[in-house]
């Protein structure tokens, strides 16, 4: 697979707080219409890895990265790129859902109007359907559009982050573990979402979740002390991992 055809081709990355090395010598190529899971304990990497994948660490004083980041053969790390335009790309669902504190349709509607991608009403609520109907929440909230989407369940908020993430046009969408603050019935319907989503999109998902990975990913990475252990097809990595700390890690005897 070139360059183009790859989604991300990641080489030699290194990153930075400050003097303290988060991440060392990343090499990863992630597949176009694939779920990608990162796993690993607390603190070794995985979130930090996933934020340089749309330079959120750049809010971060003081970080630095080195190495290639190339989204479909374009180094995102030039000095010329489009912060704005390649966020919108590549778009972020967080920990904790954060919907905006005002109505379901404009939280979905924020990002098209932002960026212009709407020429008309009509059309802008074209998008805000298909987005909601594209994020499994359609059918929750179609009553109450105008409704402050802070009186959503936190399920039903996770989904509308999603669906305003998939409102302008994304080509990947970055998942910093999203079903952690989500009840086991509201997390089921995250996952099936993932699975009907990588029909049209690439997803890159950290998990503190083993299970969660191994259900929901193609292909998972575990990340140990900033370092890439091992990077295979999920189900290699879960049955016949490669490496002796990827066993003892999934096995629970470390981490």
């Amino acid at each position: 697979m070139n360059d183009q055809e790859l989604v991300f081709k990641i080489r030699d990355l290194d990153f930075f707080y400050g003097e303290k090395k988060a991440l060392s010598k990343i090499n990863m190529d992630i597949l176009p219409r694939k779920v990608t899971a990162l796993i690993g304990p607390s603190g070794c990497g995985k979130s930090t890895f996933l934020r340089c994948l749309n330079r959120m660490n750049d809010t971060i004083s003081g970080t630095r990265l080195t190495g290639k980041v190339l989204l479909r053969g374009e180094d995102i790390y030039a000095p010329d790129v489009d912060l704005v335009y390649l966020r919108q790309r590549v778009g972020m669902v967080f920990q904790k859902p954060n919907p905006f504190p005002q109505s379901v349709y404009d939280n979905v509607a924020f990002g098209p109007r932002v960026l212009g991608i709407t020429s008309s009403s009509a059309e802008l609520d074209e998008i805000v359907e298909r987005s909601l109907r594209r994020a499994a929440v359609w059918d929750d909230v179609k009553g109450q559009l105008d409704q402050n989407a802070l009186g959503l369940s936190l399920g039903q908020q996770q989904r509308l982050c999603i669906a305003r993430v998939l409102a302008v046009d994304a080509d990947v969408i970055l998942m910093d573990e999203p079903a952690s603050a989500l009840d086991p019935i509201a997390t089921g319907k995250i996952e099936d979402l993932i699975h009907e989503l990588k029909e049209r999109y690439t997803i890159v998902i950290v998990t503190h979740n083993m299970q969660q990975a191994a259900r929901v990913s193609d292909v998972t990475g575990l990340f140990w002390l900033g370092e890439l252990i091992e990077f295979n097809p999920t189900e290699k990595l879960f049955t016949n991992p490669d490496h002796e700390l990827t066993e003892a890690y999934i096995t629970g005897r470390m981490g």
